[in-house]
């Protein structure tokens, strides 16, 4: 049976914010507004990323939680901020990347907001707007360039360090060190225990496993090579902590991302051979191609058949779904209200359209990253980078068919993309600064010596 206070109108009618985390809170407040622009991810991200979600906030029935003013407080450093301009406060000013993301986000609430047309929905539509739309704009604004996604993905390193360490402690101890703060309690299947952490079993091992591409890049950064070691032996721990096939698919991901970089310009054809692989299997196959996912059980005890089932009702209720989503998913099944696939969750709760553009924030982005490691080849520095980031994003999309994505992964999973716009943006940038190079030395030369030109000094070129 449903849940009855999942969709919307649940959560505790009180304010329930234990005192640490209520320091802990100030404490970022306080560093989010004072510090550098660049330097406030730091505590943006340590504070968002260690708080549970049950840390919440009542103020005249609605509820805030600590994540959500985390948001607005970075929202409200951004309008106060010097500079109106578009290209002042967001590096590069808004991509087509960032236009996407956007009307997802706004995609998402009007539909949800018309398919159930009540009071309750409105509101809690409005608060995961603050989380979608405005955790993408908070993130943006604090990445404005490539030093700070350097320092982005040594926070998370950080982060994984300190989950990956509390989450192995629950296998011995079977007891979460966040349950102070409402982190749920370890659970047992199969007679494994799987650790929660902050964020829960499966999200904090998918969080691990999707950050290891980053890590490995930030281990060619001369001087993060220990922030590189803590990131991936918390992220692993994280994963192996977790005892679930999905963080271990995320974290395959990852490996079999990085593993095509040798191929990285012959990609095209790789794309092309596993659609070829798809549509044959598809026409061998006794089931629909999609029902490989139920052979999918790394750890014995896997959800797997309802993976595929979930995928498999949502293809076959095409009809229910495809205007303004569905509210009673339920209906098509027994368990069919866990929506733990982002793929089906964006159609059943946003329609056709929401579902278009949230496989085009995919598209962009994998394109972004193709355009811009072509236009640096030959610069293995940036092509790693890009490489890692677009290695970073295919983990993603492998994870995304075993889990919906909630607060804590929509906020990693913004922060990816935040780092591909910087870093394509930055990309374009040394492409051009390159192409102006030779016209400007041929101007230097011409007018002097012999046949119209002369010898450029040191000086001038330095400055070039």
């Amino acid at each position: 049976m449903e849940p009855e206070h999942i969709a919307f109108g649940g959560g505790s009618p009180v304010t329930v914010l234990h005192p640490l985390v209520a320091v802990g809170m100030l404490i970022a407040i306080v560093l989010i507004l004072t510090l550098p622009r660049d330097k406030a991810i730091t505590p943006f991200l340590l504070a968002f990323f260690t708080i549970p979600d049950g840390q919440v906030l009542v103020l005249g029935g609605v509820h805030l939680t600590m994540h959500q003013i985390l948001i607005l407080t970075v929202l409200g450093r951004m309008a106060a901020s010097r500079g109106s301009s578009t290209e002042g406060r967001f590096a590069g000013g808004f991509n087509a990347l960032d236009r996407v993301v956007v009307l997802w986000a706004l995609s998402a609430f009007i539909i949800n907001c018309l398919q159930w047309m009540e009071t309750q929905a409105m509101i809690k539509s409005l608060g995961d707007l603050v989380v979608s739309l405005g955790g993408y704009v908070a993130v943006r604004f604090l990445v404005p360039d490539r030093e700070a996604v350097r320092r982005t993905v040594k926070v998370l390193a950080v982060i994984c360090a300190i989950q990956g360490a509390c989450m192995v402690s629950e296998q011995f101890t079977r007891q979460n060190v966040f349950g102070f703060a409402g982190g749920a309690w370890p659970t047992i299947r199969e007679g494994h225990i799987r650790s929660e952490g902050v964020m829960g079993t499966l999200y904090c091992g998918v969080f691990g496993g999707v950050l290891i591409p980053l890590f490995l890049w930030l281990w060619t950064e001369g001087k993060s090579r220990m922030a590189a070691c803590a990131g991936l032996a918390g992220a692993t721990a994280m994963v192996f902590a977790s005892h679930a096939s999905t963080s271990w698919m995320a974290y395959g991901g990852s490996l079999v991302g990085l593993a095509f970089w040798p191929l990285r310009k012959q990609m095209r054809l790789v794309r092309w051979g596993i659609v070829a692989t798809l549509v044959g299997l598809h026409l061998v196959m006794h089931g629909p191609v999609w029902s490989l996912i139920e052979k999918v059980d790394l750890t014995g005890g896997s959800s797997n058949y309802h993976r595929y089932m979930l995928v498999d009702n949502c293809i076959r209720h095409f009809s229910d779904w495809w205007l303004l989503g569905y509210k009673h998913p339920g209906a098509w099944g027994f368990d069919m209200w866990d929506l733990c696939n982002q793929f089906v969750a964006a159609a059943v709760t946003g329609g056709l359209v929401t579902l278009i553009l949230f496989v085009t924030i995919y598209s962009r982005s994998f394109g972004a990253i193709g355009t811009a490691r072509k236009h640096v080849d030959g610069d293995r520095g940036q092509e790693w980078l890009l490489w890692c980031l677009g290695a970073f994003l295919f983990a993603n999309l492998v994870a995304s068919f075993g889990i919906n994505y909630l607060v804590h992964l929509i906020m990693c999973f913004f922060s990816l993309l935040v780092c591909i716009s910087v870093a394509t943006i930055e990309a374009r940038q040394a492409t051009v600064r390159r192409a102006e190079a030779p016209a400007e030395v041929e101007f230097a030369y011409a007018g002097s010596g012999v046949g119209g030109r002369a010898p450029i000094s040191p000086t001038t070129q330095e400055e070039w």
